[in-house]
């Protein structure tokens, strides 16, 4: 790690990753504790803030609840804030300061690029609406489809693309004016594939577009809420120009968003991926005590591509997003209520 000084000095100078230590890491780790006001002579905090905001690495800063409070602004403008004994609503906190920033170095070291587009994505998106927002994630995620981390990915699985099938992936029934929606690929952990997300979208579909339906609540049958995107269909689209096609013209983020007021969600057990980032757009999100979240995305070089990087975003803001998504560590529904990933927990409504 280096200190604020250091880290003006790097960022003024660069003109390539190399600069930023002697290698082709692209990360800059930056320890404020106890750093006082004195570091804005000049005004060196804003000219800091200002080149970080367009860096092409990603910022990591340690923050503890000594650091002087003028220098706020500073801590917003990077990406991912550590927290060491902090009470600050956007550090995460932990326990193990060395192994976490371990962690992060090594999480950007196996993708690169998927983690400067992540943190660069985020920089623009959690200002923007909520459909620009989504098109930049989309963009995002289809240019990263190209990347040689994500081809690497898709080779080792060595899919065999079948014909897709018939099924019912999602069962809605109506009932007076309430509408339940289940997932039911139970013995895939209702992991997304085509039909799965076509079917959602016509529920959904049906309550943006009849008023006598009040409202709606979305479960997943089985253990698990979902798993994800299902994994077997990954780099099935005929190009990452159709995919991204596809997912404009056939949104399931923005139709949760758009219905979020009609829509309670009640999430349990493994909730991976699109499993979280489309419940988080639901104004009202249910977790049994044993749900459990991450997001894996830039372990396969992409970054969550289901809405995660606008919705999730929303609730807890953009630099724990990226902490979630750059580590693709899990987190228990105690602290999913505490970062308002969720609204409630309660076991009584499962």
């Amino acid at each position: 790690m280096i200190g604020p000084v250091e880290a003006l000095e790097r960022a003024r100078q660069w003109s390539s990753i190399a600069d930023l230590g002697g290698s082709e890491l692209p990360l800059m780790l930056v320890d404020l504790r106890g750093t006082d006001r004195s570091f804005r002579v000049h005004h060196q905090d804003d000219e800091l803030a200002s080149l970080l905001s367009s860096s092409p690495w990603v910022n990591a800063v340690v923050v503890d609840d000594d650091l002087d409070p003028v220098l706020a602004a500073l801590v917003d403008s990077f990406d991912l804030v550590i927290g060491d004994r902090t009470r600050s609503e956007a550090a995460v906190d932990v326990d193990d300061l060395a192994s976490c920033l371990v962690e992060i170095t090594t999480a950007v070291r196996s993708s690169p690029q998927a983690s400067v587009a992540l943190a660069q994505l985020l920089r623009v998106s959690h200002s923007l609406p909520v459909g620009q927002a989504l098109h930049a994630e989309s963009l995002t995620y289809a240019v990263l489809q190209t990347s040689h981390v994500y081809q690497q990915w898709l080779d080792q699985r060595a899919n065999e693309h079948l014909p897709a099938q018939e099924e019912l992936a999602v069962a809605s029934i109506l009932t007076n004016s309430l509408l339940a929606i289940t997932l039911q690929r139970p013995h895939k952990r209702n992991a997304f594939n085509v039909a799965m997300r076509d079917q959602l979208a016509e529920a959904l579909e049906l309550v943006d577009l009849d008023p006598s339906i009040d409202g709606a609540i979305l479960r997943g049958a089985g253990a698990n809420f979902s798993a994800g995107g299902d994994l077997d269909e990954f780099g099935s689209t005929p190009s990452p120009a159709a995919g991204h096609h596809v997912r404009l013209v056939r949104s399931l983020p923005a139709l949760m968003h758009r219905v979020s007021d009609r829509v309670r969600v009640h999430v349990h057990g493994a909730c991976v991926g699109a499993g979280i980032e489309l419940p988080a757009f639901a104004k009202s999100v249910i977790a049994h005590p044993d749900a459990t979240f991450c997001l894996p995305e830039l372990s396969f070089g992409l970054v969550p591509g289901a809405g995660g990087t606008v919705s999730i975003t929303r609730r807890c803001g953009r630099h724990r997003a990226a902490w979630l998504a750059l580590t693709g560590n899990t987190i228990d529904a105690e602290q999913a209520l505490r970062w308002q990933l969720v609204d409630r927990i309660d076991a009584t409504v499962f």
